[in-house]
């Protein structure tokens, strides 16, 4: 079965419905520009999935560091191992009896389930899928239907704008507002909590970043982020702002600090301003001599004042940060928050600057200037 194309023509769902109703085995190769992910198919089920470009963090061995399964010497000694035998991880760990065999199971899963359901969030991309045998170790893996997959990743789009509202940092941590054991007052049957919320409150508290809280969990990402959201909206925790000093702030404390943050903002704008003002006198000086009138400003100008406006723009960024606990979901929020003027968010080059939420990105979100 020749099955290639694009991800705008044909997406992840009707390629794993395909594959999954026809039964197929073999190897789906899906690729973007920074990444390449292998699903391998038995019988139309998942058996494994990898990426060729995974960060360093994603590979299973230093998933299970992050989740205090082992630590950072039996980690390298298994590899050390592996790389003289060319034996699995998998089996070296449990052979050494540095983990037991569910455990692993658990964890094999879990990475698998999550570079699966990642690709659910490509915009872009192409695929191609190639028919042939494929070998897997049943004792690492239980195979996942592509129906459940595909259901699961449907639910995942859809929640997770309204997750990401309420997590909106993975440095943000949490207090405990009240037990488990006080009941809510929503009568709504879905709000009731289940295992995996029962799980992320007892691992939530004011050191714990939601970073830390994923790892430990064995959850995944959105499932995390998911019982975190409920328990915040159902009052059991209270989301706290991350503070970029790693320590947490409160009460006056807090506001004293959001005000000096606000105030230097201000004080980087009169920088920026003074920058814009030599920048267009350049431009008058240079543009008078041919009597031409012209609303561009030199490049080299230009581009001082630009770098300076892009520091502005994201200490914005990370003072709204600081006071929601989320990111913008545009530079409008900046200027209503007062943190920007309007014209900032387009000088010095008279168009609008890109921004967009990107989890993809060190800092969670992709700042852009237009092109001149």
């Amino acid at each position: 079965m020749a099955l290639t194309g694009t991800l705008k023509d044909f997406g992840m769902a009707d390629i794993l419905q395909l594959i999954g109703q026809q039964r197929k085995s073999g190897v789906l190769n899906v690729q973007d520009k920074k990444s390449s992910v292998q699903i391998y198919f038995v019988e139309g089920s998942i058996v494994r999935a990898t990426a060729e470009n995974r960060n360093k963090q994603d590979l299973l061995g230093m998933m299970m560091v992050r989740a205090d399964i082992l630590t950072e010497a039996q980690l390298e000694q298994a590899l050390a191992i592996q790389k003289r035998t060319l034996r699995r991880l998998g089996d070296i760990l449990i052979g050494e009896g540095m983990l037991d065999k569910a455990t692993f199971r658990q964890m094999y899963q879990l990475q698998t389930t999550e570079t699966v359901y990642g690709l659910f969030r490509w915009k872009s991309g192409t695929y191609a899928f190639e028919q042939q045998e494929v070998d897997y170790d049943p004792g690492s893996i239980i195979p996942i239907d592509s129906e459940t997959a595909l259901m699961e990743g449907f639910r995942m789009v859809d929640e997770w704008p309204m997750v990401k509202k309420r997590i909106g940092s993975y440095e943000m941590t949490f207090r405990r507002v009240r037990s488990l054991d006080e009941p809510h007052q929503e009568k709504d049957k879905t709000k009731e909590l289940g295992p995996n919320e029962r799980a992320v409150y007892s691992l939530a508290d004011e050191d714990t970043t939601v970073r830390r809280i994923i790892d430990l969990s064995r959850l995944g990402e959105f499932e995390t982020c998911s019982a975190l959201g409920k328990l915040t909206e159902l009052g059991y925790l209270e989301a706290l702002a991350p503070s970029r000093s790693g320590r947490r702030l409160g009460g006056q404390a807090k506001i004293d600090v959001l005000g000096s943050l606000r105030r230097a903002v201000a004080q980087v704008a009169v920088g920026c301003a003074v920058l814009a003002g030599v920048g267009a006198l350049s431009y008058l000086a240079l543009s008078s001599e041919s009597g031409v009138a012209r609303m561009v400003m030199p490049r080299g100008g230009q581009d001082a004042v630009a770098s300076h406006m892009r520091a502005r723009i994201e200490f914005a960024v990370e003072v709204f940060r600081l006071e929601t606990g989320t990111l913008p979901g545009s530079l409008s929020e900046l200027v209503e928050a007062g943190l920007l003027s309007r014209l900032e968010t387009q000088y010095p080059y008279f168009g609008e600057w890109f921004y967009r939420i990107a989890d993809s990105e060190p800092e969670g979100y992709l700042l852009l200037s237009p092109i001149p």
